[in-house]
């Protein structure tokens, strides 16, 4: 009986929404481990800084995740995949319920909601047999936080597919990680000032005392990723700040 030989091909990691922020640390964290990355993001330019950034076996492919044509694109020419992380994201869809646009929300869901779902239906022909599969949702999913109903709509409905889905696509794994406050790009379109007194406020409600920082919320992803033995799980990246706190 002849033992089989063990497979030298590196792992190949595609981050959909890897120019930045989370994206781009999680990509950096996979290409630390010895993986081939595939970064996806909108500016060409953008990807190019990121993979200087992250190095190793680090490509890049321009795509607008909002756009079926794209998704489909990448998806042809890609290699197989053994873990697949979708960080793409939006910011509309917050604000009191009593004004809410809620063409606006509509915005939020083509924005996030739709993106992951299109990418995730598009990559199961490309998944090898034991993937994972880790989406990025938000604490405003499970939070009673004012002016987040919106959001929490958005995030929810993701958060809400990964228990049947981690199911139906077995034996590849679908896990979601769900951040709180991050200090990412995603704030840029707040001035620095208001930004800066924003995080203060929020660090003082939240029991490790700050916010968050892009490469924590990379490790709980890679954690998702790299454990065969984990799957149906919504994993909170918040820093408590989601905790009951009794008052």
């Amino acid at each position: 009986m002849t033992s089989a030989t063990p497979s030298t091909t590196p792992t190949h990691a595609v981050v959909m929404g890897g120019s930045s922020g989370i994206g781009e640390a999680t990509a950096a964290l996979f290409a630390r481990g010895g993986a081939e990355v595939t970064i996806t993001g909108r500016d060409e330019k953008k990807l190019a800084d990121a993979a200087a950034r992250i190095g190793g076996s680090t490509s890049t492919h321009r795509m607008d995740a909002t756009a079926q044509e794209d998704i489909d694109a990448f998806f042809a020419a890609t290699e197989p995949i053994d873990h697949l992380v979708v960080a793409v994201s939006g910011a509309a869809g917050s604000g009191a319920f009593a004004d809410l646009d809620l063409a606006e929300l509509a915005h939020g869901f083509d924005a996030k909601f739709w993106p992951q779902l299109r990418i995730l239906q598009a990559a199961l022909p490309h998944l090898t047999e034991h993937a994972s599969i880790t989406l990025i949702t938000a604490a405003s999913a499970r939070a009673a936080f004012p002016g987040t109903s919106g959001l929490a709509a958005i995030n929810g409905a993701l958060e809400a597919m990964i228990p049947p889905l981690a199911v139906e696509l077995a034996p590849r794994r679908i896990n979601a990680v769900s951040p709180g406050v991050i200090d990412t790009p995603w704030w840029d379109r707040v001035p620095p000032e208001q930004r800066k007194q924003l995080f203060a406020g929020l660090a003082a409600t939240t029991p490790v005392g700050r916010v968050g920082a892009p490469g924590e919320v990379a490790a709980a992803i890679n954690s998702l990723a790299t454990n065969g033995f984990i799957t149906g799980v919504v994993l909170d990246c918040t820093g408590g700040a989601n905790l009951p706190t009794g008052r």
